[in-house]
């Protein structure tokens, strides 16, 4: 699974390496070193303007999308805490994802993840989990695989406008090279020549959208042990990513 990662860039560097065309970004997000499930996170996806005719080409947008996918037919958003990753070896014929496969896809800017491995603690013998900072080896960042969705709180009032949540989740495989070492999956990644295919809501074909994904990097990885302070989601700062002595 892929359940923390690290998001530091600015939304205007966001906007100028995605080419937003909607440039209203709205209260920016703080810098994170330790993206945890149920956080406001920057995505990129493209709509169609809801006024517009039905030929009306779609905008890229930058927006801030709640991690844990709520389906459109969930009873609650507690659902969202358990849909924080999606198979991709499933992704395409679950109820909770299909839909959102063929017609919301977005990208999840990171600068790389943590996994954790469990170890045997020097010291008492016992059984730990290591984290580990799992990032590209030439330290360019990522573009996660992600869906969103929408959904409406049915006990809300007919006008209340904090009805609607827009979340999302991030599309995993099995790991490989330095993030198959330490855990067994890893989050896909689309490359750069990829994103208009990726972000296109019209293209709706399964199996040529599943061709466009690759594993972070390249599959060019460095994995350094880190603090266990990042186990906390409360923790937070470029500390979290410096390497400590490994197991």
């Amino acid at each position: 699974m892929c359940g923390r990662y690290v998001s530091t860039r600015s939304p205007e560097d966001l906007a100028r390496q995605f080419q937003i065309t909607d440039r209203d970004l709205g209260d920016p997000l703080a810098p994170s070193w330790n993206v945890a499930p149920t956080d406001e996170v920057w995505a990129v996806l493209e709509r169609t303007p809801r006024d517009a005719s039905a030929d009306a080409p779609a905008a890229r947008h930058l927006r801030t999308l709640r991690w844990g996918l709520v389906p459109s037919w969930a009873g609650d958003a507690k659902i969202g805490t358990r849909l924080i990753n999606a198979r991709v070896e499933t992704l395409h014929e679950k109820p909770a994802f299909r839909t959102a496969f063929a017609r919301r896809r977005c990208l999840l800017p990171a600068d790389g993840f943590y996994e954790w491995q469990r170890v045997e603690d020097r010291e008492t013998g016992k059984a730990r989990k290591q984290p580990y900072f799992i990032h590209s080896a030439d330290d360019h960042g990522m573009a996660l695989a992600g869906l969103y969705e929408f959904w409406r709180d049915p006990d809300a009032g007919h006008d209340d406008p904090s009805a609607w949540l827009t979340t999302c989740t991030i599309i995993t495989t099995e790991a490989t090279d330095a993030a198959g070492r330490v855990h067994p999956r890893m989050p896909l990644t689309v490359a750069e020549e990829h994103y208009d295919a990726w972000l296109d809501p019209s293209r709706q074909d399964t199996g040529t959208l599943r061709d466009l994904l690759e594993q972070p990097g390249g599959g060019r990885l460095d994995a350094r042990p880190v603090s266990t302070a990042v186990n906390n989601v409360r923790n937070d700062g470029p500390q979290l990513v410096e390497a400590v002595t490994g197991p």
